[in-house]
């Protein structure tokens, strides 16, 4: 089996709500269910998916298309990143969180962004190292207290 990517169901929306990262990482990424609900609430712009390895839920995924970045600073600032990844505590190491990012990659490149942008905590459990293995390179902004990085995907 390979991994894939499927839309939040009814059918399988519980199963993302009990999806749950290693204990460490829970003060760097939010759960599903803030996830979902910052989806609802942001409609179009945001792009949730389940990572599922056969018929196995692995991860959860959500994208942001076409944001304005920082609108009081430039309104013509307009990114697409990946906004979260959570990788289910037991699937970690397998390669999901790469799968997770080349999907959002290929999603974005499909839409026409050229960069795809991350935020993430630093510290001893955050991903930044993760990322950066990816090619992602710091920006020198911050998010909040987050760390900024941009791939480029063009």
């Amino acid at each position: 089996m390979s991994p894939h990517l499927e839309p939040v169901t009814p059918a399988n929306i519980d199963a993302a709500l009990d999806l749950s990262v290693h204990p460490h990482q829970k003060d760097n990424v939010a759960p599903v269910v803030r996830s979902l609900a910052e989806a609802y609430a942001h409609g179009e712009t945001a792009w949730p998916r389940l990572i599922v390895d056969g018929d196995e839920l692995v991860g959860f995924l959500m994208a942001f298309v076409d944001i304005q970045w920082n609108p009081e600073k430039d309104p013509d600032d307009r990114r697409s990143g990946l906004w979260r990844l959570n990788i289910g505590a037991e699937h970690q190491g397998k390669g999901y969180g790469r799968f997770a990012v080349e999907a959002v990659r290929e999603e974005l490149r499909r839409r026409g962004a050229t960069e795809l942008y991350v935020s993430w905590h630093d510290g001893e459990h955050g991903p930044g190292g993760f990322y950066r293995g990816l090619g992602f390179r710091e920006t020198g902004e911050l998010a909040g207290d987050q760390i900024v990085g941009v791939l480029d995907i063009a």
